[in-house]
């Protein structure tokens, strides 16, 4: 039975857990506090009431604010991110734990203050600590080494561990977002450039910019995800990659990336080209074409029809870039000229987030808000060349 003891008008009550293998007694502790007006009989029961609730919660293996960090956050792995977290985001921050622990790890939760966050968040940021290039770890790095500590501590407040998180109160600065994206003629120069590469290219990088699909999205695609009829596509899977599991089919990153999109007669004609030249080539290399796919066919490839490699378009792209002279963009930057263009263009912002998969038309706002700042801009002379024009 919990033991009650009193301090001032703070009250302890302790729990004994039994002993560990070293034989010491295992103790949990937490203070209480009767809330400011209440009667001396409505302090007791409440008291008695909140002593049976943290016993119960302490025998059932919950409650344990004197778990270290690292302990926690393997709590966290296996009971919350296994499940709740994409496989992508979960091998990502697996991959932050080495360094987290070191800091953190030994650290109890119930002592953890924001100090400790911000003399690790700003030892990331030290030269050295990026083993590539001997230079510091990059803001948005940081920033996600935030994100995976504050996502651990936000679930031990749920869990009732602890009653407030204490590393939202030393989150670095959030890195501002930077679009980097081709203007209107370098897009056109680009889709001119593409008539010059492999079909396959040509169609993969054209898709990219008129479409804004993320590169998980168009390695995802399948034929019967294309209505020549219609001329629709839809994004219904995506194609992803971890060290550990490989390549890998995973469902789109929200549910607002589960999304249909028009697209030209022009485009339609090209893919219809492509997919004749791909069963072409199929059937050429006959046995070599991996059978477990033969149901499965995705538009973008290995030589054996299984899902191409995910860093492959990227180093197609920089060879391409290259020989057309122009520069040298991601393959998220044709996500952001997609974007650009259509904003530039007049398409409304509530337009561009659905034709971009994103849940909030805020996101679209915050990203582009630059974009949308020199739309506004030009809109606005515009209307003055218009009606303010002298005869």
């Amino acid at each position: 039975m919990a033991t009650i003891t009193k301090r001032g008008d703070t009250y302890r009550i302790r729990c004994s857990l039994g002993y560990d293998s070293q034989g010491k007694q295992v103790i949990r502790s937490t203070t209480w506090k009767p809330a400011p007006g209440m009667t001396a009989k409505q302090a007791e029961k409440e008291l008695n009431r909140f002593a049976v609730l943290f016993e119960e919660k302490c025998k059932s293996g919950g409650g344990d604010p004197h778990i270290t960090f690292e302990k926690l956050a393997e709590k966290w792995f296996s009971e919350y991110a296994k499940s709740h977290l994409k496989a992508k985001t979960y091998h990502e921050y697996r991959g932050m734990t080495a360094r987290t622990y070191a800091a953190l790890g030994h650290i109890k939760v119930d002592k953890l203050r924001p100090r400790h966050f911000r003399e690790f968040f700003a030892q990331l940021a030290e030269p050295g600590m990026n083993q590539l290039n001997g230079k510091a770890l990059a803001p948005k790095t940081v920033w996600n080494y935030y994100s995976f500590c504050s996502s651990v501590l936000s679930w031990a407040v749920k869990s009732e561990l602890i009653d407030r998180n204490p590393c939202t109160a030393a989150a670095p600065k959030k890195p501002a977002s930077h679009i980097v994206c081709l203007d209107d003629e370098q897009a056109r120069q680009f889709l001119e450039a593409l008539e010059k590469e492999p079909l396959e290219d040509r169609v993969f990088f054209t898709l990219a910019l008129l479409t804004g699909y993320r590169r998980g999205e168009l390695l995802g695609l399948e034929w019967p995800d294309v209505d020549f009829e219609a001329g629709v596509i839809t994004v219904r899977r995506t194609s992803q990659y971890t060290n550990d599991r490989g390549i890998y089919t995973d469902t789109p990153k929200t549910a607002s990336s589960a999304r249909s999109t028009k697209i030209s007669p022009a485009l339609v004609e090209l893919l219809r080209s492509y997919k004749v030249a791909q069963a072409t080539a199929r059937l050429e290399r006959g046995d070599l074409w991996a059978s477990e796919w033969t149901d499965h066919p995705r538009l973008f490839t290995a030589l054996n029809g299984t899902p191409m490699q995910p860093n492959l378009p990227g180093k197609r792209l920089h060879k391409i870039l290259e020989r057309a002279g122009l520069p040298q963009v991601t393959l998220h930057s044709l996500r952001h000229t997609n974007a650009s263009l259509l904003i530039t263009g007049g398409v409304d912002v509530r337009t561009v987030a659905a034709r971009l998969g994103h849940s909030q038309t805020s996101t679209t706002l915050n990203i582009y808000a630059e974009t949308i700042k020199n739309a506004e801009a030009a809109a606005a002379q515009a209307l003055d060349d218009i009606l303010l024009k002298k005869a």
